[in-house]
């Protein structure tokens, strides 16, 4: 990569220029409460560097999917009160995004201090296609850093996105790029060049649609893809078994069923669970039973039963095939694991990332959230990724503008 990096900026010498940085603060939430703040904890690194430095510390961020406009519930408020909490530095949200708020704050900040603008997506420049309608947006965040300012891209989660504050500003800056994307591309770059074998992946989540073209670019690349969560009734029903009223798409078969014949004649093995835990009604109370995937529709519940997690049987199986591997990348859980009757083949998947030699790698978003709902702490795996789509879009062999823009 020949992207200038952050010990590049900070050996030019940061104290009392705008810094511009790109953040990743969008974190789960229940109400006003942040639940995981794992992205929170990412973000510091960089900040600290910059603040200790005397820095002018200005961050974008987004949180949820705002229509263009503010909206209180995707405030980025409670992240930022997470990230005072955390911080060493002085931090403050911006009643807005470029308004009178922000142009106010920006101009009283002092060196060390960082200012948190506020989400970036209450604009619809900030996402627009019309580039520009983004490039007046882009403007609009550079002013605020002055004669001498610089951008820092330090949110992976966002890469992949051609947004405003991801794309344009660094077109219209000095650009760099942070320790946490550059760590994250270094990581992904283990999963597509020279990677150590037995190369596993471990997909699972709820759509098999959402993973088409990752598994369509790893078939002859990993050794084998373990398929768990509510992708794997699609796969069953690709091998003519019947899934009762478990999630299937159904447009999809055609498309598995191909991905299952060239990856026999690439020499990618897909392993599908042998049995699966099927309930009464999706819940956390439901009644359940184990079955034979192959016999879903003779539990208790017919028809009308739901598949909410792989079986034990299987979990072991993918356990072992993890424990044998080399090199394991896992995205999406295997069932729903909010629910604590329906956790136990995340979690089995979880252990055996902690138990392998392998070089592992979470794959972001749910399975972040997995593993830390159940306990896991995050040193306990190789590497837990902030960014789960772009980590997809990177293994699906995509271009990233977020990162393109910088390799220049």
């Amino acid at each position: 990569m020949t992207s200038h990096t952050l010990n590049e900026l900070l050996a030019e010498g940061v104290r009392g220029r705008y810094i511009l940085v790109r953040s990743d603060l969008n974190v789960p939430l229940d109400g006003s409460t942040v639940t995981d703040d794992g992205r929170i904890k990412a973000s510091l690194p960089v900040l600290s560097k910059l603040t200790d430095a005397g820095a002018r510390v200005l961050v974008t961020a987004h949180l949820g999917r705002p229509k263009g406009a503010p909206e209180d519930k995707y405030s980025l408020r409670p992240a930022v009160d997470r990230l005072a909490e955390l911080a060493g530095f002085k931090v403050t949200l911006a009643g807005d995004t470029v308004g009178s708020s922000a142009k106010e704050a920006a101009a009283s900040l002092q060196d060390g201090e960082a200012l948190v603008l506020e989400n970036v997506r209450f604009d619809a420049r900030e996402t627009s296609k019309d580039d520009a309608e983004r490039g007046a947006f882009a403007d609009e965040l550079v002013a605020l850093t002055g004669d001498n300012g610089a951008y820092v891209d330090d949110a992976f989660g966002a890469v992949h996105r051609k947004h405003a504050s991801v794309y344009d500003v660094a077109t219209r800056l000095p650009s760099y790029l942070g320790d946490l994307v550059h760590t994250e591309v270094e990581v992904l770059r283990k999963l597509t060049a020279d990677t150590q074998r037995p190369y596993v992946v471990v997909l699972g989540g709820s759509k098999v649609s959402d993973k088409l073209a990752v598994i369509d670019n790893l078939i002859g690349k990993a050794d084998t893809i373990l398929v768990g969560g509510g992708m794997l009734f699609t796969f069953l029903a690709a091998a003519g078994h019947k899934v009762a009223s478990s999630l299937l798409e159904e447009d999809q078969i055609p498309v598995v069923q191909d991905y299952l014949k060239r990856a026999s004649d690439a020499g990618t093995e897909f392993v599908v669970p042998t049995d699966v835990v099927v309930a009464e009604k999706f819940a956390a109370d439901a009644a359940h039973e184990t079955v034979a995937a192959d016999a879903i529709e003779d539990s208790s519940f017919g028809a009308q039963g739901i598949g909410l997690d792989i079986g034990p049987d299987s979990a072991a199986a993918f356990a072992s095939r993890i424990k044998g591997a080399k090199t394991v990348f896992w995205n999406g859980p295997m069932g729903v694991f909010e629910f604590e009757a329906f956790s136990a083949g995340t979690r089995a998947i979880a252990q055996a990332l902690t138990e392998t030699e392998a070089f592992t790698v979470v794959g972001g978003g749910d399975s972040a959230a997995a593993v830390r709902t159940l306990g896991f702490a995050d040193d306990q795996f190789g590497h837990i990724s902030t960014g789960g789509g772009a980590s997809l879009e990177y293994l699906e062999g995509k271009e990233l503008p977020g990162l393109s823009v910088l390799d220049r």
